[in-house]
């Protein structure tokens, strides 16, 4: 039996039957806090599903990285960056009314959320090191339309390997 402490447990509570089925525990709601009962291999990857909600993404969304093909992958933006405004890179990363991050998951197929100091991204496993390093070129600075053309070229080489 573990305890976890969930910021979004309305989501949670919505998608109890769907994540109990999932993960083959069972969920207990009190207050903020999720009591998961099962395996402790899944009551692990209860916790980083958690982990995912707490940052803004959706149960369905959150629980595909319990496939193998999928990872869930966590970048603190002041790793990159010596600046002491946060919100003008939050606002390069989300673009005007979220054009940037939408494009960047359109070319790449992932999931992408900006929160506080860091950018979460669910996405193929074999896509993850591209993903990161165009998420961490527009944190350094680079132009956008680098980046787009950066992810645009490594999409079409993979779509020919």
């Amino acid at each position: 039996m573990e305890k976890i402490y969930c910021e979004r447990i309305n989501e949670v509570k919505k998608e109890k039957y769907f994540l109990e089925k999932r993960l083959n525990v069972k969920i207990e709601i009190d207050g903020r806090f999720a009591i998961v009962n099962g395996d402790s291999m899944n009551e692990y990857d209860f916790s980083r599903i958690i982990e995912a909600i707490n940052v803004g993404f959706s149960s369905r969304t959150a629980s595909l990285i319990l496939d193998g093909d999928y990872i869930y992958e966590k970048i603190n933006i002041k790793k990159f960056t010596t600046r002491k405004n946060l919100d003008l890179i939050r606002g390069r990363l989300i673009g005007a009314k979220g054009k940037t991050k939408r494009t960047m998951e359109e070319i790449t197929g992932a999931v992408i959320k900006v929160k506080d100091n860091t950018v979460s991204v669910i996405c193929r496993a074999e896509d993850v090191d591209y993903i990161t390093n165009s998420i961490i070129r527009v944190i350094k600075g680079t132009k956008h339309s680098n980046v787009y053309r950066y992810l645009e070229t490594v999409k079409s080489k993979r779509k020919y390997n």
